[in-house]
């Protein structure tokens, strides 16, 4: 009788679950926050990274701590040739890469009128320019490597992992561009899946909600205490390391593809 997919047998082909180990990851924003967290993850798990980042200094103290596993690129996310000449990188010197985990991003806060007028245009764009369009730059020229990799046995050449971030949904205010820009990496995230499943490369996305990462380190603790009494359960800032979790069991889980995955601990942005 066929497998009909309710018993403990695959219906055709190998088993399809996916292991990091051996593999070449490479993730952008990867000096600091949950970009280091998801490095340092993948290279316990037996994987090797490349790490992006345009902090030099601490991209290369990151991958000398993570030792042969690791390498280090400076690359602006917006820059088209430094991000492609990193990732040639990574793979002449780690290996063809499977993974890529997009991390790196700015926030600013501003109304759309304030009491000295309208917006900083400016500032909006660059918070688009940066988030957004950095991501689809690293998004395109990652997949672009990914797809003159050898399929594996079940057809996939990689996948990408890109950041949003609850406020695409929940902004507050003073939020505009920054939600601007994560709602676009939230609505890329389909149409690129689809785009690239010809290629046998999948597309997912997280969307954090607030985590301890460097944009909070400034904060007094007052606030950040009032920010994580906001988190229903656990009621605490989220740990880079489980953004890093998710993004390694979206790496190793071949069916989950296009789609945003809000990390949050049942978070809900009020509008302040």
């Amino acid at each position: 009788m066929p497998d009909t997919g309710t018993g403990t047998g695959t219906a055709s082909g190998p088993d399809p679950v996916k292991r990091i180990e051996g593999k070449v990851a490479v993730v952008t924003g990867g000096a600091s926050g949950l970009g280091e967290a998801t490095a340092r993850l993948v290279v316990a798990r037996g994987g090797r990274v490349a790490i992006l980042d345009r902090d030099a200094d601490r991209a290369k103290a990151v991958a000398d701590d993570l030792g042969d596993a690791a390498r280090a690129y400076v690359a602006d996310v917006t820059d088209a040739e430094q991000v492609k000449a990193a990732i040639d990188g990574a793979v002449a010197e780690l290996g063809p890469v499977r993974a890529t985990v997009i991390c790196a991003g700015v926030g600013f806060a501003q109304r759309t009128v304030g009491r000295a007028g309208p917006a900083d245009l400016d500032m909006f764009s660059t918070v688009i320019r940066i988030n957004l369009i950095g991501t689809y730059n690293v998004l395109r020229l990652a997949a672009a490597a990914m797809a003159a990799n050898e399929p594996d046995a079940t057809g996939e050449r990689g996948v990408v992992v890109m950041t949003a971030s609850v406020a695409a949904f929940d902004g507050q205010i003073g939020q505009t561009a920054y939600s601007a820009s994560k709602g676009g990496v939230a609505a890329l995230t389909l149409p690129a899946a689809r785009d690239l499943a010809v290629l046998g490369v999948r597309v997912c996305t997280i969307a954090p909600g607030v985590f301890e990462t460097p944009m909070f380190a400034g904060l007094p603790p007052a606030a950040r205490d009032a920010l994580a009494s906001q988190v229903p359960f656990p009621s605490r800032l989220g740990d880079p390391r489980e953004y890093a979790l998710l993004a390694c069991q979206i790496i190793e889980q071949p069916y989950l593809n296009g789609e945003v995955i809000r990390l949050d601990a049942a978070l809900r942005m009020g509008p302040r």
